[in-house]
């Protein structure tokens, strides 16, 4: 077998078996949360909710990364204050680490407090800034969506493309309502009024990271949104170039780990989508 073919490892330990376990792990037990969480707590704002079972599944994905990599560093989403300026620090901090593990422990708390089927685990892992290893795990359906840098995207076994839409007319969409009421939100809002007469409908479910494995598996052709953070959005962007797909800022710039404002599509609609949110100033730029 090749170097080519070899997934990820360090000392014999594959990345991606580890973040596959780790993620998995974490999910079933969030499963078994539902519906059973004691404390509810807001963070930024009203929108922003955190449990105990986030905090206890982060616990969980930062030992099990630990046992196998006690050297990496751990980027969490728990483990960061709220608002955009403690995320963007927290980045820097961590920036110049070989190896980077962004951990969001559950991506969509909103629709788990609520008992609303459409949660995620996010795990990537980023060397020298460079994402190499994205999974997302979908507890509810049982779906996990892993890709490996330069390897494609799989789910149970099958490898998966970006949808095959040409025009933005054909296509289904997705973005979100962020937290943020003041800045982001407002913003978000301008873009979905430009961008829903011009595509065959919108969808906003409240996970970033389901999301964007949505469009690298084809079931959306699309997705922007504004004011989101890299444990958002470090393993979707992974997923997304390895279906075939397109991820950007929404100004149209390469992804970066620092990115905030997100565009990702199939690479087809991409250039029309940037230009409607462009024409409505809700780039965030």
């Amino acid at each position: 077998m090749s170097n080519e073919q070899q997934p990820f490892t360090v000392s014999g330990k594959s990345f991606t078996a580890v973040a596959i376990n780790t993620a998995a792990k974490a999910g079933e037990w969030i499963k078994l949360k539902l519906g059973s969480h004691a404390t509810l707590a807001q963070k930024s704002t009203s929108h922003d909710l955190v449990t105990e079972v986030d905090k206890g599944s982060e616990t969980m994905i930062r030992n099990l990364i630990r046992t196998h990599f006690p050297q990496h560093a751990i980027l969490g989403e728990e483990g960061v204050a709220p608002g955009a300026d403690a995320s963007a620090r927290a980045l820097k901090a961590m920036q110049d680490e070989e190896y980077l593990w962004i951990v969001d422990p559950i991506d969509g708390t909103t629709n788990f407090v609520h008992g609303f089927p459409f949660f995620s685990v996010s795990i990537a892992l980023a060397h020298r800034g460079e994402v190499i290893v994205g999974v997302v795990y979908d507890p509810s359906r049982d779906e996990l969506f892993v890709a490996e840098k330069g390897k494609g995207v799989y789910v149970k076994g099958k490898r998966m493309n970006v949808s095959a839409e040409a025009k933005l007319s054909d296509a289904l969409v997705a973005t979100g309502f962020p937290a943020d009421s003041g800045y982001a939100l407002p913003l978000n809002l301008q873009g979905i009024q430009a961008v829903a007469p011009r595509v065959r409908n919108i969808r906003v479910a409240g996970s970033a990271a389901l999301h964007m494995a949505y469009v690298a598996v084809g079931r959306l052709s699309g997705f922007w949104e504004i004011g989101l953070n890299s444990w958002d959005v470090a393993a979707g962007a992974l997923l997304v170039s390895e279906a075939g797909g397109l991820i950007t800022d929404t100004a149209g710039q390469p992804y970066t780990l620092a990115v905030r404002h997100v565009l990702a599509s199939n690479g087809k609609i991409h250039e029309e989508l940037r230009e409607t949110l462009a024409g409505a100033q809700a780039t965030g730029f």
